[in-house]
């Protein structure tokens, strides 16, 4: 079982910066893909970012994600936001024998642990 817990969202100015955390603990995780995803309202959440265990990445445009194993801490970093980057943001990990591969963006239907998500808003 692995529990996740983000924190770091806020409200910011568009082109602004941000900075998400999530707090991972249990086990199971560590061989697997870790990812960042959002959901707009009324829109499918959509993945954004992912790492996989040998630090390999893929993002989405003006994302940056890392993962400090010392601290269990995962990170997506925000830049030149823009309000269509208003949404929920959710951490989330593998498991159960999943493969991680970082050649495509992450998809949900990969995933099987997740944070309850913080929100992000952009406004002019």
């Amino acid at each position: 079982q692995v529990q996740l817990v983000e924190s770091g969202g806020g409200s910011v100015q568009v082109g602004g910066s941000l900075t998400l955390s999530c707090a991972l603990s249990g086990n199971g995780y560590r061989d697997y893909c870790l990812a960042w995803f959002r959901q707009a309202p009324g829109k499918e959440r959509e993945g954004v970012a992912a790492i996989a265990s040998d630090g390999s990445t893929v993002v989405k445009g003006r994302f940056t994600i890392s993962q400090d194993r010392t601290k269990n801490t995962l990170t997506l970093q925000m830049t030149s936001l823009k309000p269509e980057d208003t949404a929920r943001y959710y951490c989330a990990a593998q498991g159960g024998g999943a493969t991680c591969r970082t050649t495509y963006l992450p998809r949900s239907s990969e995933y099987l642990y997740w944070g309850q998500g913080t929100q992000v808003t952009v406004s002019s």
